[in-house]
């Protein structure tokens, strides 16, 4: 990703003094070069602190005494942005942000303030980055490490602060955390492209595929085994059906289930009073009973009419009541306004406190008048009108004979039901041809859902299918083959750049491991960790191989993630600064061991302008360190940006001066 660092600005808390700037070039090597305490250590703090680190870890006392906010001004696809955060003061951190964005931005004189907060920018930052939304615990463990990836989880390929430098334990920046080293570890097939967002998406589109296709998958289970015994009592449900008379004399036997599930279909069509009305069950009881039935419905359908007409009488008779009472209240409430009007027109004053109510009359004429209103509305509800009473008694009368009625006919029903034989028979096979049809409805649509073309079946289908494309498709990003092609690449570019470093073993062979989050060595006879490697200069030399290449193969992606810059700090540390600035030389074997390291500081340098340089100037290096111009100097694509010596320094002395 497009993303460099053009200015480090700190604004002090003497707002006397203008705010210190550090402009730094794309492209190119930066170097900042001084004396120990002069503040270099801090840049590394003050850049991740601005982008959104959690914790504050910019030196105390003399950089945080003297800043009241710092900033960062950096350059991308979308123009410059500002990203300037708080001093915390006693506590940690602060959430404090100030953030502006342009084609060029300016930077205040003044101390900005609070525009934005901490977590807006993090999220800005990971839409600038592209980064997937997607979290990485496909398979819904849990793990708060498996989360979605973010721009914070990028440091790790920026920064190489000074205790990670040349560290044979610690590869990557604040991989000495397990917190940290485990989300590294999760993200890093991410960055190298070999889990793409596509993929993730597919990934998770299968995992919800998979539990949707086995959850159908076990309800059409069931349902199939249920269908094993229902087409076995389909034959028996025709013949009953049959039996009851619901269908025509026919060979049920020379039916095929096709035809017994047409023919079972033709039964719940079927209306029930003529199926079982036929010569063989119809006699004179029977069309009493029938046409007794068919009274109580007819008596109860009228009596459910009338109860609900009545329910709506009692109830509009209850709220003209409640609301003449509520007229009442109101007028009794204004009576007073009738008094004062009738006094008004007499004295002009107020009977209570004797003064005038000039003032007061449009108020009370208001009062009068609402009091007026409201007698009018009273009068008018002062009774129920007399033809609603009318018909509400007649309501009631005909709910009470509906009852007389409903209750006469129940009785002759029961009473013809105690007589007759043939009535009772009837009355039970109705029942029966009731519940009969019922449990052949529900039969049905069992068939319904477990035939040929049945909604279930299509559905666990067409989730089969899909399920057997992303598995294919999966199966062909083959993940596990991305990530060694992709490690192999960068373990390449990290060989090529050992030759030219102060390495014991330049030509041996590296490989990066993601599990361990560092690298081996080839031998003849066995593969050697890092930490089993000896001499700080071998750590320096594979720690700057390792970081460039991958920077080197970020670069080469058609959409990295990953910021285009790396901040190295005392790379030099160790081959002794104090030789290097030439104190202590007491003998020549001093200038000796002087004249080595000073080739092998160059060595690094070189390497890293060289780094720059292959990357068409896409990426950036900042280098904080020890080592003087002296050293460098001559080296083509190092930029010397500013030399912290004879008082020179990160805060300037005058911000700190009481």
């Amino acid at each position: 990703m497009n993303f460099h660092i053009k200015q480090i600005i700190l604004w002090p808390r003497n707002e006397a003094f203008a705010p210190r700037k550090l402009t730094f070039q794309r492209g190119s090597v930066n170097v900042i070069s001084g004396n120990s305490r002069t503040g270099k250590s801090a840049i590394i703090p003050i850049i991740d602190y601005c982008l959104g680190a959690d914790k504050c870890t910019i030196p105390v006392k003399t950089v945080r005494d003297a800043c009241s906010w710092f900033g960062v001004v950096v350059e991308t696809d979308f123009g410059e942005k500002l990203f300037a955060r708080r001093e915390p003061g006693d506590q940690k951190t602060t959430g404090d942000m100030y953030v502006v964005e342009g084609k060029s931005v300016d930077i205040p004189i003044t101390a900005p303030s609070k525009n934005t907060t901490v977590d807006i920018v993090k999220r800005s930052l990971d839409e600038l980055a592209g980064l997937t939304a997607l979290d990485f615990d496909v398979d819904g463990t849990g793990s708060g490490f498996q989360g979605r990836p973010s721009f914070r989880d990028l440091a790790a390929f920026m920064f190489q602060p000074q205790n990670v430098v040349a560290n044979p334990d610690i590869l990557f920046y604040k991989a000495d955390t397990y917190e940290h080293r485990e989300k590294i570890r999760t993200i890093f097939p991410y960055v190298l492209n070999a889990v793409t967002p596509e993929t993730l998406a597919k990934q998770h589109e299968l995992l919800l595929l998979q539990r949707e296709l086995r959850r159908k998958q076990g309800e059409l289970g069931t349902i199939q085994e249920v269908s094993e015994r229902w087409i076995a009592e389909i034959q028996a449900n025709a013949t009953e059906a049959k039996e009851l008379g619901l269908v025509d004399d026919i060979d049920i036997s020379a039916l095929n289930k096709e035809g017994l599930v047409d023919l079972l279909r033709r039964v719940v069509d079927t209306p029930k009073d003529d199926a079982a009305a036929s010569e063989h069950t119809i006699n004179d009881a029977v069309q009493e009973l029938i046409g007794l039935q068919r009274e109580e419905s007819s008596i109860s359908l009228g009596l459910s009419g009338l109860r609900k007409r009545l329910v709506e009488m009692t109830a509009l008779r209850e709220s003209t009541s409640q609301y003449h009472s509520a007229l009442q209240i109101q007028r009794d409430r204004l009576a007073i306004a009738d008094w004062l009007h009738k006094i008004t027109d007499l004295e002009q004053r107020c009977p209570l406190c004797n003064s005038p109510l000039e003032a007061s009359t449009e108020q009370l004429a208001s009062l009068y008048e609402a009091l007026h209103d409201i007698e009018q509305a009273a009068g008018d509800f002062s009774s129920v009108p007399a033809a609603f009473d009318r018909e509400y008694e007649r309501v009631k009368t005909d709910v009470r004979n509906a009852v007389e009625h409903l209750g006469a006919a129940r009785i002759r029903r029961e009473a013809l039901e105690r007589t007759s034989q043939s009535a009772r028979q009837y009355q039970y096979d109705s029942l029966k041809v009731s519940r009969f049809v019922g449990n052949v409805e529900q039969a049905l649509e069992m068939y319904r859902r477990i035939g040929t073309d049945s909604e279930l079946e299509s559905e666990v289908s067409k989730l089969a299918e899909r399920v057997t494309s992303l598995d294919q498709q999966i199966a062909q990003a083959d993940i596990k083959a991305a990530i060694r092609r992709a490690l192999g690449t960068v373990n390449l570019l990290a060989g090529r750049f050992m030759p030219h470093l102060d390495a014991e073993r330049p030509n041996d062979p590296i490989t990066l491991s993601i599990n361990d989050l560092t690298i081996t060595v080839g031998g003849a006879k066995r593969e050697d960790y890092l930490w089993e490697i000896g001499s700080g200069s071998n750590w320096l030399s594979y720690h700057i191989a390792v970081s460039l290449a991958l920077q080197q193969y970020f670069l080469s992606l058609p959409n990295s993630p990953v910021p285009s810059f790396i901040v190295y700090d005392q790379p030099s540390q160790v081959y002794f600064p104090r030789r290097l600035a030439g104190e202590g030389l007491d003998s020549e074997q001093d200038v000796q061991l002087r004249d080595e390291d000073i080739v092998a500081v160059q060595k690094a340098f070189r390497t890293l302008a060289n780094a720059v340089q292959e990357s068409g100037s896409r990426l950036q290096v900042i280098v904080l360190d020890h080592a003087s111009e002296d050293t460098w100097g001559e080296i083509e694509g190092l930029t010397l940006i500013e030399d912290w010596r004879l008082g020179r320094k990160l805060v300037p002395i005058e911000w700190t001066v009481p």
